[in-house]
């Protein structure tokens, strides 16, 4: 039986308006994955980032190897063999792959870097991952699988005991994901204590051994083995009710195409791309990592200037001059990073939700009518069910479901005929994936057309009328429901043997 070594004991926290954690206890064993799992605003990142030194708990105590330990900072974490590899990764772009390894405890002599003790340190850390990366690549131009590599990497130049990973499958592909589960295999063989926390539950019976549920900032459950757990046990623990079916479909009259495209050509694509999308109609893209999903959206919403072909939205042509050419035409897009490209997060709620829609607001330019303004963002709060403490919090401080309904919220400010969206529920828990999958329906049912770019093929499958397959930027075939299974689409999605040779 393993050595229970780390410890959070009683963890409380609280922030302004929001009891974040609430005697928060359980343990995790040396040589073993436990999972960490729960809604949105769980205090699953609070927790994490008291873990990691960032923040200070209000109560209560955390212990490694039997020992209470405190961290005033990230670098007190690391000090004591603690690594947290959060989803947006801890790295500096424009430094190489092993410099960022050894940050913090570059080898030098007489204050120079020595360049070969460096390279070798960092070699052994990434030889030990079983990895082949550069060391001398700059991490900008690394894929996020292998940025991940490098922080995993670093964790262990520091002789890291813990490590957490918080989302870490988020933005790869099933092989990817696969070789990341390989390491972190390797990491319990070796003894290490693993902290894993995803939304996505198959990845939990495949990798963890045990799991802990929060919901509301509480612990509800500790299952010490995963051994006779069903899905629905884990669901059921985390909303407190059971969700039979997340996807809940509803079929709709689907009228005349809302939104044409037509020979649409432009960066992230290797042949032009024509699609319909119909009134009321809900359609899938799906396609690997790279096959040109995002590139696509960004084309025909103007974000991305196409070289050639046009877009029409309910019959009329759209101007490739740039996304407020769609807005006034009633095409919006929910981007993929709502972080960076979605929301403001210096900002507050109420400001992210009437950011587009605050022309209609006031009869006088450059006059912002506050009081309308707060109504309306009341109105879409409570019509979507965001959780916030008021609509002045800053949006960056909700969590990842909630942020997407903020935005969703934006844009059905200006009733859209046609709305995009890339990934709407990546990084989001079951419960509010359900949600979002109903203001999806809602949205059909009055007639909007929706064009949703998904990885997760069953939630293409689940809530999708019709889903087109893309392949090496390129549109391979169009599907129907009903006459699509994940086979059948993984088969469409699969590189041809001349485009792998490519």
């Amino acid at each position: 039986m393993a050595d229970c070594y780390l410890q959070f004991h009683g963890i409380s926290k609280l922030f302004p308006g929001v009891k974040a954690l609430n005697q928060v206890s359980f343990e995790v064993n040396e040589g073993s994955v436990h999972a960490m799992i729960g809604e949105n605003g769980a205090g699953k990142s609070t927790l994490l980032k008291i873990l990691s030194g960032v923040y200070m708990p209000d109560g209560g105590e955390l212990r490694l190897g039997g020992q209470h330990v405190v961290f005033h900072s990230s670098s007190d974490a690391f000090a004591n063999g603690v690594a947290v590899i959060y989803q947006e990764l801890n790295l500096v772009p424009n430094m190489t792959v092993a410099e960022n390894i050894m940050l913090g405890h570059i080898p030098s002599q007489l204050g120079v870097v020595d360049r070969k003790g460096l390279l070798k340190a960092a070699e052994a850390r990434i030889t030990e991952l079983g990895e082949n990366i550069p060391l001398n690549a700059k991490v900008s131009s690394l894929p996020i699988a292998q940025r991940q590599i490098v922080e995993i990497a670093k964790a262990l130049s520091r002789d890291a005991k813990v490590i957490a990973f918080d989302e870490p499958t988020s933005s790869l592909s099933q092989r990817e994901v696969q070789n990341l589960f390989g390491i972190i295999r390797s990491l319990k063989a070796q003894g290490k204590v693993i902290l894993y926390v995803s939304h996505r539950l198959e990845e939990i019976f495949e990798i963890a051994d045990s799991a802990t549920v929060l919901r509301d900032g509480q612990l509800v459950k500790s299952f010490d083995t995963l051994d006779g757990i069903t899905t629905g046990d884990l669901v059921s623990a985390m909303v407190g009710r059971a969700i039979q079916d997340i996807y809940s479909y509803t079929p709709r009259p689907i009228g005349p195409a809302v939104l044409r495209v037509e020979g649409l050509f432009g960066r992230g694509l290797s042949a032009p791309a024509s699609l319909e999308v119909g009134k009321g109609e809900i359609v899938g893209i799906f396609g690997l990592v790279g096959a040109g999903r995002s590139e696509l959206l960004k084309l025909i919403y103007g974000a991305v200037h196409p070289k050639a072909g046009q877009v029409e939205v309910g019959g009329e042509p759209v101007r490739a001059t740039g996304p407020i050419a769609a807005i006034d035409k009633g095409l919006v897009l929910c981007p993929e990073d709502r972080k960076s490209e979605g929301i403001i997060g210096i900002r507050s709620v109420a400001e992210n939700i009437n950011i587009s829609a605050r022309r209609k607001f006031s009869n006088m330019p450059f006059i912002i009518n506050m009081p309308m303004e707060r109504r309306h963002a009341q109105k879409q709060v409570d019509a979507l069910s965001i959780k916030t403490p008021s609509l002045d919090q800053l949006i960056g401080n909700l969590s990842g479901g909630n942020q997407q309904k903020a935005i969703l919220a934006r844009w059905l400010s200006e009733n859209p005929t046609v709305i995009m969206m890339d990934e709407p529920t990546r990084g989001i828990d079951v419960g509010a994936k359900s949600e979002i999958y109903s203001i999806i329906f809602r949205l059909a049912e009055h007639g909007a057309g929706v064009l949703l770019v998904s990885s997760e093929l069953p939630e293409v499958l689940g809530i999708c009328d019709r889903v087109i397959v893309m392949r090496s930027g390129r549109l391979v075939d169009s599907v129907e429901r009903g006459q699509c299974d994940e086979k059948g689409i993984l088969g469409l999605a699969l590189p041809v043997a001349e485009e792998a040779a490519v």
